[in-house]
């Protein structure tokens, strides 16, 4: 091992509360400027803390901004399983971490720039955050199918995306802002419509 290696080890390593508070740091800071504008100096000194202490520990701000953004976002929670389809896409975009949930629309709207700026960042984002969304919402139409709800030949990808591409469409081009009501309305209107099997009520609860 050589001097500059054994240095590096012997330095503490950012981890348990100090980790988190760079992570709201860094949370607080993208928050305030977007991804765009935020720099490394700008979370060294949100935390109070070194620049070199953040680069030990990642190299990139593409690498701290999705561990920080991972961090706050939590477990994924298993995908709800109400019986219905309808009850499903209510619990899991209505609810906590969902299209309805305020601090998940901020944050969004503070990287999406960076998803066609920043390959490094917009790889990462796509798998280790969207990725799941994807996975569990693929598995709520896959369930309804499963059961009969739906026809049997439906996209299932496409149409995991369609409500969550109408909703983010609303909000960053339109400028509406999604509710509980606004997402409810666009599944009882779209979405069932066009995927129900036609011996399934469309207002199935």
């Amino acid at each position: 091992m050589t001097p500059a290696e054994v240095a590096a080890a012997a330095r503490p390593r950012v981890e348990g509360e100090r980790e988190q508070e760079i992570f709201d740091a860094t949370l607080d800071v993208l928050a305030e400027v977007g991804y765009d504008r935020l720099t490394m100096d700008a979370v060294a000194s949100a935390a109070r803390a070194s620049k070199a202490t953040l680069y030990r520990r990642w190299d990139t701000k593409a690498s701290l901004v999705l561990e920080a953004l991972l961090a706050q976002k939590g477990p994924i929670e298993e995908a709800p399983n109400t019986g219905t389809l309808r009850g499903d896409l209510i619990a899991s975009y209505c609810g906590h971490g969902g299209l309805a949930d305020e601090r998940q629309i901020s944050m969004f709207s503070s990287v999406i720039t960076a998803l066609g700026r920043d390959a490094e960042f917009a790889e990462g984002f796509r798998t280790k955050f969207i990725g799941p969304k994807v996975e569990r919402s693929r598995l709520l139409f896959e369930r309804a199918e499963a059961r009969g709800e739906i026809r049997s030949d439906i996209d299932v990808d496409l149409m995991g995306a369609a409500l969550a591409g109408i909703v983010l469409h609303r909000q960053f081009i339109l400028g509406e802002s999604p509710t509980a009501e606004s997402i409810t309305h666009a599944i009882d209107e779209i979405i069932l419509p066009a995927v129900l099997h036609p011996s399934t009520p469309k207002d199935n609860s």
